[in-house]
């Protein structure tokens, strides 16, 4: 089943959902599977160096030869290397973690993530249908860039000077993302402690001020939530929890039972794990590092944090891990990516 509006029509897709970008959870195989079925799978390449992004387009172009996204973080200068004081306070505090996964906390690295040029490089030379950013306005020249490339921008905004802002930038969509949605809260022009504005409340607002298509994302699992999307005048959904419960993703099991376990007003938001506000389900490695009040500044905190998560995960221990997660959690009720489709699917009418 087609739905042509402007979304679908600018990205060459059948249908208006767009898989949300997972930064250190997206798959090949998820993505894929979105875009094959008509919509727009999106993969996310946080801390991906340019070899990791060359290689990474290549298998989704294996995969499927519709259209998909990829997902940088823009660079917002606030990123900060800690002090070696800070540095020491962080790992006494993650210590305890590391020695429950069996792991020796790591030495500190020259950098802790790969610089923003060479990540878009590599990301304009590979050419996607897509290009998604987070945490800010991309430059315009690296719009003209993409566009120069065949490359659609998709910005995305947490309020409506947000969306305001990247529609003059010259994006060619906007993902209206709300307080309820999972993962980083990608705020920018203020801090994301004030920027917490439910999907329902900002998708009408945001389709106000700007005249280029909207995606709505936060709290969207089911038929109901794309209905409800489509009334406020959405254009499209952007869908993340619901997804990420599936077989496709690389969620593991641990992930994916809180995912199904975590009530609404359980799921909560915190700097813990990666200095920056995100919001997921609370476990021990959260009161953990709360409690320690010795979080380093973002990327290191994401940084090293990583470093035991990746083990816990391995290990099946979700209480170590970052659970991220939606406040309609309870609403992913599917382990099928296709079966997931059909269900958002079936809200467009």
């Amino acid at each position: 089943m087609e739905t042509v509006n402007e979304l679908t029509a600018m990205l060459g897709i059948d249908t208006p959902i767009v898989l949300a970008p997972f930064g250190g959870l997206s798959s090949v195989e998820l993505t894929a599977t979105v875009s094959e079925r008509g919509g727009l799978g999106s993969y996310g390449l946080y801390g991906y160096d340019a070899e990791r992004i060359r290689s990474t387009v290549d298998a989704l172009r294996a995969a499927t030869a519709r259209p998909f996204a990829v997902n940088l973080w823009l660079p917002t200068g606030t990123e900060r290397d800690p002090s070696d004081a800070e540095y020491a306070r962080a790992l006494e505090a993650t210590g305890p973690l590391f020695a429950e996964v069996g792991i020796e906390p790591p030495t500190r690295p020259e950098r802790f993530l790969p610089s923003f040029d060479e990540q878009l490089q590599a990301v304009l030379d590979a050419r996607p249908a897509v290009l998604s950013v987070v945490f800010g306005v991309p430059d315009a020249a690296v719009v003209q860039a993409a566009h120069e490339r065949g490359i659609r921008v998709v910005g995305t905004a947490t309020t409506v000077d947000e969306a305001r802002v990247l529609a003059e930038g010259g994006v060619d969509a906007v993902v209206a993302t709300g307080a309820e949605a999972a993962g980083h809260r990608v705020s920018f022009l203020e801090p994301a402690d004030h920027s917490l504005v439910g999907t329902f409340a900002l998708v009408p607002q945001v389709r106000d001020v700007v005249d280029i298509p909207v995606i709505a994302a936060g709290g969207v699992a089911d038929r109901r939530g794309v209905a409800a999307a489509l009334a406020l005048g959405a254009d499209g959904v952007q869908v993340g929890t619901a997804f990420l419960r599936t077989r496709q993703s690389a969620a593991n099991d641990a992930h994916r039972a809180a995912i199904a376990e975590t009530p609404a007003h359980r799921s909560v938001l915190t700097r813990a794990m990666s200095g920056r506000l995100a919001r997921g389900a609370s476990n021990r490695a959260i009161e953990t590092l709360e409690r320690a009040d010795a979080i380093a500044p973002f990327p290191a905190q994401n940084w090293l944090t990583g470093r035991f998560r990746a083990a816990a995960g391995a290990q099946g221990k979700g209480e170590l891990q970052s659970l991220w997660l939606g406040q309609a959690s309870r609403l992913a009720l599917l382990d099928d990516a296709s079966a997931v489709f059909d269900e958002l699917r079936a809200g467009l009418g």
